[in-house]
């Protein structure tokens, strides 16, 4: 049976650490309710199923996918509708209802935690294309792509993730996570031993972290447009303590890429030859079991973005 053209499917991630997570539903639904919304919903059910469930709407017709949650949650969806079978990935209107502890991609729109006018925003369906990151690598045994939305992180920018998660599972608060994430941080200055192309430049060096992003990247690519089908890398080379404390200033206030030792790029794709021992993330989610070369590029204009009005 054809889905009815009108009608969203909604996948709801709860916010980590939230001990009120069926409250914060209950009022989205009855605020969708009382504006006649047709939806269908469907609730995460841990690592994975947010991809799987995003795939299965896109496959069935749905031409309004919203997903409720944070930056994790939304490149777990944009990598469902990426792979699902649907031709012309466009015809999907992608809706976000932000509800994650990490909302970097949704607030560079204007989103907050206001969920009434997010749904009206998505009721409005002013729809934008914008890019969608590609990265490609090999696990070992197959090759594999994943998108992005935001940003990739290598080295100290994907370190914060892990500490970040180890943290809120622990603490379950999002200060107490933060606040504790920034102490570890000043035991985790290490360098990286790498080895980029970036528009036929090679740089090899003991790098601290590395950024490539669509959008803004928290802060470390603040320039970055995620519909002008380029891209942005900032290389961090080891800082001094007062070098660091300086640097964390800056990326507060947009001003990073003014920072001596971050230098920055635009390109259509970056290939990272080596990264050793670091981490990788993208939008929040770590790699695994991935083997170099890395490469990233940029599909333009390849995803349909509800934007307000």
């Amino acid at each position: 049976m054809a889905i009815d053209p009108n009608r969203w499917g909604i996948i709801y991630n709860p916010k980590a650490g939230s001990r009120k997570k069926q409250k914060r539903w209950n009022k989205i639904r009855e605020y969708m309710e009382s504006k006649q919304i047709r939806f269908d919903y469907v609730q995460s059910e841990g690592y994975g199923s947010i991809e799987r469930l995003a795939r299965i709407l896109a496959d069935n017709g749905y031409k309004t996918i919203v997903v409720v949650g944070g930056d994790g949650a939304i490149n777990d969806a944009v990598n469902g509708i990426m792979t699902s079978n649907v031709s012309d990935k466009t015809e999907i209107a992608f809706g976000i209802i932000p509800n994650g502890i990490g909302n970097d991609f949704a607030k560079y729109w204007g989103l907050d935690d206001d969920y009434k006018q997010a749904i009206d925003w998505i009721i409005n369906r002013r729809t934008r294309k914008i890019d969608v990151g590609t990265c490609s690598y090999c696990n070992g045994k197959l090759h594999i792509q994943r998108y992005f939305l935001n940003a990739v992180y290598i080295g100290l920018g994907a370190k914060i993730v892990q500490i970040r998660s180890v943290t809120r599972r622990f603490w379950g608060m999002q200060t107490l996570s933060f606040l504790s994430s920034m102490f570890l941080l000043g035991f985790e200055r290490k360098l990286y031993r790498s080895h980029l192309c970036i528009n036929g430049e090679h740089i090899r060096d003991n790098l601290m972290t590395v950024c490539i992003g669509s959008a803004r990247g928290y802060g470390l690519t603040p320039n970055g447009v995620p519909y002008n089908g380029w891209l942005d890398v900032s290389v961090i080379y080891r800082p001094q303590l007062l070098q660091l404390l300086s640097g964390l200033w800056m990326l507060l206030r947009g001003h990073i890429l003014n920072h001596k030792n971050v230098r920055s790029y635009r390109t259509k794709e970056v290939k990272v030859l080596r990264a050793q021992n670091a981490a990788i993330s993208l939008d929040g989610r770590m790699l695994m079991e991935m083997h170099m070369p890395l490469e990233v590029s940029v599909l333009h204009e390849n995803l349909s973005l509800i934007i307000p009005k």
